[in-house]
C-alpha cells in the first residue's frame, strides 16, 4: 500500500473550489492507500497570520475535513506544527537545495509580486519546506493540481540531491498524482482567476460553511453575459464566466462539459442558476451542516489532531532522525 501526503493551509475557509480540486479527491485515495492529511500552519506563517485566527482556522479546517470524509481513524489527520520533524527536515533540506532552483519557482514570483525585496524568507524557502512534509514520510505519492507540479519536480531533484551528495538511497521518488477530472473552478467575479479562500471579496467564492441562503444568493450575482447558454463546448471559448459556471455543475453532476450543454444548452442563466445553486446546496449543506457540529467542540477537534500528530510523529520520527545520522549530527 503506497503512502500518500497531502496538505491545505488553515488560512481562510476551505472553498467550493478546494473541495473539487482537492478535498474530494482526498476522499476516494482513501480507498487503496495510507494517507496523512496536513493542515500546513507552518506554510501559513509565511505570510503573518493573527495568532487566534490561526488557531480558529486550524480546528475549522480540521472539521470541514472530517465532515467532506477524511478518516481520521484509518488514516492520519494533523497539524504541521505538531510535528517537529517538519522543520527539521526543512533545514537540512535548505542547505540541500540551491538558490537557483528557488529562483526558477514560478509560483514565488507570483505571490511575491514587484515587491520581492518585502515578502518572507520564508515563503522563498517553502517549496524545501513542502518536500520535507513529503519526504519526512518517505511518502511516494502526491494529490496535487497542475500549479503544483514544479514544487514536486524541486522535492525530488532534493532527494536526489541529497542521496547523491552523502552517497545514499534514503529518500524515495515523489509521484504526482493529478486526477484527470479535477476541476478548476475560478472565481465568481472573474472567470480568469482561480477561485481562492484569500480572494478579498466574500462573492468571489463559495465557502464549504456557507448555508442554503448565501449559496443561492453568491450564484444569482455571479458574473456572466447577456447571451444564453451554448450547446457545445466551443461556444464558451471567449466566455470564461460562463464556462467557469458550467465546469462547476458538470464537476458536481459528474458529467462532461459536452452532456452538461446537452441538457442546458440554450437556457438563460436566470433558469440555469436556478440549476447550479441547488446542485451546490445538495453537495456544500451536508458537509456544512455536519462541519458547524464538529466546529461547536473545540476540544474534540484538538484530540483528533493530536491524536494524528502522534501517528504523524510515530512514522516521521525514525526517517528524519536517520537523516540526521546521514549528514553527520550527534545522536
Amino acid at each position: 500500500m503506497q503512502r500518500i501526503f497531502s496538505g491545505i493551509q488553515p488560512s481562510g475557509v476551505p472553498t467550493l473550489g478546494n473541495y473539487l480540486g482537492a478535498i474530494r479527491n482526498w476522499v476516494a485515495l482513501q480507498q487503496g492507500h495510507e494517507c496523512l492529511y496536513c493542515l500546513v500552519d507552518l506554510h501559513a506563517i509565511t505570510t503573518w497570520q493573527d495568532p487566534a485566527q490561526l488557531r480558529e482556522q486550524t480546528r475549522t479546517q480540521a472539521a470541514i475535513l472530517l465532515a467532506a470524509g477524511i478518516d481520521a481513524e484509518t488514516h492520519i489527520l494533523f497539524n504541521q506544527s505538531a510535528v517537529s520533524a517538519h522543520a527539521r527536515l526543512a533545514w537540512i533540506f535548505n542547505c540541500v537545495a540551491r538558490i537557483g532552483w528557488l529562483n526558477r519557482m514560478t509560483q514565488f514570483k507570483d505571490k511575491a509580486g514587484k515587491d520581492r525585496e518585502a515578502v518572507s524568507a520564508g515563503l522563498y524557502v517553502y517549496p524545501n519546506l513542502m518536500a520535507a512534509d513529503i519526504l519526512a514520510y518517505h511518502a511516494t505519492r502526491v494529490p496535487v493540481g497542475d500549479d503544483q507540479r514544479q514544487h514536486l519536480e524541486l522535492a525530488n531533484d532534493i532527494a536526489q540531491k541529497f542521496n547523491h551528495d552523502y552517497g545514499v538511497t534514503f529518500f524515495p521518488v515523489i509521484e504526482a498524482l493529478v486526477p484527470p477530472d479535477a476541476a478548476r473552478v475560478m472565481s465568481l467575479r472573474d472567470g480568469t482567476k482561480k477561485m481562492s479562500k484569500s480572494d478579498p471579496s466574500d462573492q468571489s467564492r463559495i465557502n464549504l460553511t456557507d448555508d442554503a441562503d448565501a449559496i443561492a444568493q453568491k450564484i444569482r450575482r455571479a458574473r456572466t453575459d447577456a447571451e444564453p447558454l451554448p450547446s457545445e463546448p466551443a461556444g464558451l471559448a471567449e466566455r470564461p464566466e460562463a464556462r467557469n459556471l458550467v465546469t462547476i455543475l458538470a464537476a458536481l453532476s459528474d458529467m462532461t462539459i459536452e452532456d452538461t450543454l446537452a441538457v442546458h444548452g440554450g437556457q438563460g442563466f436566470g433558469t440555469f442558476k436556478e440549476a447550479l445553486a441547488e446542485r451546490i446546496v445538495a453537495t456544500v449543506g451536508p458537509i456544512a451542516g455536519e462541519a458547524r457540529r464538529l466546529m461547536d467542540d473545540p476540544a474534540h477537534l484538538d484530540a483528533v489532531l493530536r491524536r494524528g500528530a502522534a501517528r504523524a510523529n510515530a512514522i516521521a520520527e525514525p526517517i528524519v532522525r536517520e537523516a540526521e545520522r546521514i549528514v553527520g549530527f550527534l545522536p
